[in-house]
């Protein structure tokens, strides 16, 4: 189909703005290629051709434009007015780290050697062990570098050959092509507990010896989903740390039972001490979990997978994963960076933390709190008796300004039958501004709406539809539906709400520090 006259006549920026609105909306061409392909497969323009159309070689038929258009939420005509509209559609510089650091002066007091000899001390004053400090550095990490490792993601692929779904008995001719001896157990050896720091019925599902021997509960046959997270942190053990004779451990309880000071019986004494063998641990446990995501969810395959399915929780059932595994993995593969996620067990514990936007915490990281906000949606889950996953738009009031976050939360069971709430975001803000929509004024205004009426208000048709317009260029279908639902008003923590009056407090039970 050619391009009508219209179409050629006011075509003189149409190529400018489509790179930048692809741009902005971090798509690369094969994304925006495969959203055109969803709305119709007859007119969507292939990547080459997209390609042309950028560098103004090529000029869109009219049902191309359409298409195009209704991808990013544009009117036809705003393609094709001529105008190249300046900063409106200029892509953001790369390179900016979501969480931004604070400048640390004299320099000289951080040097390698006063930090060797005061971070035991800090340890010690805060009630924490190398281990716990160890994942607060690396969550810094992931932070940085908005949850992206290569590295990592190239040595799953390799392993793996990017094939999904991954069943058992492909995981198994992996273990097989390593040298991995599988192995089944009922009963765990009583010694292997001896200086772990965990409770003594710690439920294990399964253990790597070196150098090359995986032992797996028997519960596991009847768990495929849960035996392939094993198999393939193992195979990734295997792939990363094989030759480093270390051994580790997979626990159905890992996620609720982080080790701490008391329960686990590290007396005072050890957690003074920084462990250098305990932080290396740490470190590997982190590559030998992401290498496991990347093995079962490859970046390409999985994130085409999320774009046809809207980023719907139900992703997992269809590869046979986990939540969690499909959770995490959103954030590492999805063409917008702006994303948390939260792994929380009662009464308000967190295990795993992922806020690549730098959000404010109604936790602690080293200390325990009483009165974290309850209108978060990973602690409102937690306290509701739902089975159903449940979408929430927040309005986080911070000294730092007012967001917009976005987000979906589900239930679920650990092996050893402990619930907990799965709960994965995205910050709104960057994503209005990528569409020159005024987002302080869409925040300032639904923040005050929250005031006035409780805490929670419905959101007025103009913010809305612009909420909307963005959910759709994002392509997440829970983000829509939230925008159906009323707005809550959230906060760091209970002194700094804003409500009148301000929310009931939580009675008496402690909430567990971050881990």
């Amino acid at each position: 189909m050619k391009p009508n006259k219209n179409v050629i006549r006011n075509a003189h920026f149409l190529g400018t703005k489509i790179r930048n609105l692809r741009k902005n909306n971090n798509l690369t061409m094969e994304d925006l290629s495969a959203r055109c392909v969803k709305i119709d497969p007859s007119s969507a323009p292939s990547v080459s051709y997209l390609s042309m159309i950028e560098r103004g070689k090529r000029v869109p038929s009219a049902a191309m434009l359409g298409v195009i258009a209704q991808v990013f939420q544009k009117d036809q005509n705003w393609f094709l007015d001529n105008s190249a509209e300046g900063d409106a559609i200029v892509p953001e510089q790369s390179g900016a780290s979501a969480a931004r650091g604070i400048a640390l002066e004299p320099g000289f007091l951080f040097s390698r050697e006063n930090l060797q000899i005061a971070i035991p001390e800090l340890i010690a004053q805060t009630g924490v062990t190398g281990r716990e400090f160890a994942q607060l550095l690396i969550r810094a990490h992931q932070e940085k570098n908005l949850n992206r490792f290569p590295d990592l993601e190239r040595a799953a692929e390799e392993t793996g050959g990017k094939a999904m779904p991954m069943e058992v008995d492909d995981l198994l001719q992996i273990c097989k092509r390593l040298g991995l001896k599988i192995n089944w157990f009922e009963k765990l050896p009583p010694h292997l507990l001896e200086g772990s720091g965990f409770r003594p019925k710690t439920f294990i599902r399964s253990y790597f010896a070196p150098p090359s021997k995986v032992y797996i509960h028997e519960s596991l046959k009847s768990k495929p989903v849960r035996l392939k997270y094993d198999l393939a942190a193992h195979i990734g053990h295997m792939v990363l740390h094989a030759t480093d004779e270390v051994s580790s451990m997979l626990f159905a309880s890992r996620e609720g039972d982080s080790i701490d000071n008391t329960a686990n019986g590290i007396n005072a004494q050890q957690s003074r001490n920084v462990d250098a063998q305990e932080i290396l641990q740490a470190w590997r446990d982190f590559e030998v979990s992401y290498f496991a995501g990347a093995l079962l969810c490859p970046r390409v395959p999985f994130r085409r997978l999320l774009e046809q399915e809207a980023y719907e929780l139900s992703v997992a059932s269809k590869i046979n994963v986990t939540a969690a595994v499909a959770m995490r993995r959103m954030t590492a593969v999805s063409s917008y960076p702006h994303w948390h996620y939260f792994d929380a067990y009662p009464p308000g514990q967190l295990n795993g933390v992922y806020r690549g936007n730098g959000i404010p915490l109604p936790w602690g990281n080293m200390r325990m709190v009483q009165d974290p906000c309850r209108q978060w949606a990973v602690f409102r889950m937690l306290d509701s008796q739902k089975k159903q996953s449940s979408s929430q738009i927040s309005i986080l009031d911070a000294p730092s300004g007012t967001r917009i976050y976005a987000c979906e939360s589900i239930k679920a069971k650990d092996l050893a039958g402990k619930p907990h709430v799965l709960c994965t975001g995205i910050d709104v803000i960057p994503a209005l501004r990528a569409q020159g929509l005024p987002a302080e004024e869409i925040a300032a205004d639904l923040k005050q709406a929250c005031l006035a009426n409780g805490g929670t208000a419905s959101i007025e048709k103009n913010h809305r539809e612009a909420l909307t317009a963005v959910s759709r260029i994002l392509n997440i279908g829970w983000f829509e539906r939230g925008i159906e639902q009323q707005a809550r008003l959230i906060c760091p923590s209970r002194p700094q709400c804003a409500r009148t009056p301000r929310c009931k407090q939580k009675a008496t039970k402690k909430i567990a520090s971050a881990k």
